[in-house]
């Protein structure tokens, strides 16, 4: 272990009792076949998030979900940025085989996929923005549950994930970015994604490394 990584270690290791595991965007507008937004490589994250949530459960340690949707009633710069999540064309004829509108909200494909759904006790955020803590109750409710590290998942790693990442950041968190369980479009950009958080931001870890770390806790 090179010296930076050992002091990044010490700097950003996981507590016991304050580290929570956070889902970004695992939802069926981006992980279900055919949707609008798809990220294939978001399937194959499944078990490995799968896995860490079901660790995280077993010693009752926070896990929250994030979830991006899109309203027509909110028309900020996303949807113009990303017309995929506004409402389908009223013209167009239906059983075209266009994909539907992704995270629209009232939508099924807003909601996080049934391999990973939140249990009733389980924080959803709702989110208009990439940053899951921009404008969300996200900060307030991670400092009521003494969270100060946060182990990160989900999808699109070069965009929410990021973004919730750097927010996280601002906020004084401890960031600890699971890289077999994050997804993007491109393998040459998840790359990249990984190296900045790495770089600037957090450690970058393999899920193994936190299934150990916690289940000696």
């Amino acid at each position: 272990m090179t010296d930076r990584a050992a002091d990044l270690a010490r700097i950003l290791r996981l507590e016991p009792r304050r580290t929570a595991l956070l889902i970004v965007d695992m939802q069926r507008g981006f992980v279900d076949p055919g949707q609008a937004m798809e990220v294939p490589a978001a399937r194959e994250a499944v078990p490995v998030i799968r896995a860490l949530l079901d660790g995280f459960r077993a010693r009752r340690l926070p896990v929250v979900f994030t979830e991006f949707t899109y309203s027509p009633a909110v028309p900020i710069l996303v949807g113009e940025l990303h017309p995929e999540h506004r409402p389908a064309t009223s013209g167009a004829p239906r059983g075209c085989g266009l994909p539907s509108s992704s995270c629209l909200e009232g939508d099924a494909s807003a909601h996080t996929i049934g391999a990973l759904a939140p249990r009733p006790d389980e924080l959803v955020v709702r989110k208009r923005w990439y940053d899951a803590f921009a404008g969300t109750e996200l900060d307030g409710a991670l400092r009521a549950r003494g969270v100060t590290s946060l182990v990160v998942t989900g999808t699109m790693t070069d965009i929410c994930v990021l973004s919730t990442v750097v927010g996280a950041f601002n906020h004084e968190y401890r960031i600890s970015v699971v890289a077999d369980g994050v997804a993007t479009l491109w393998p040459e950009i998840q790359r990249a994604t990984l190296d900045i958080v790495g770089r600037a931001f957090g450690r970058v870890v393999q899920s193994r490394e936190v299934l150990e770390t916690i289940s000696s806790w």
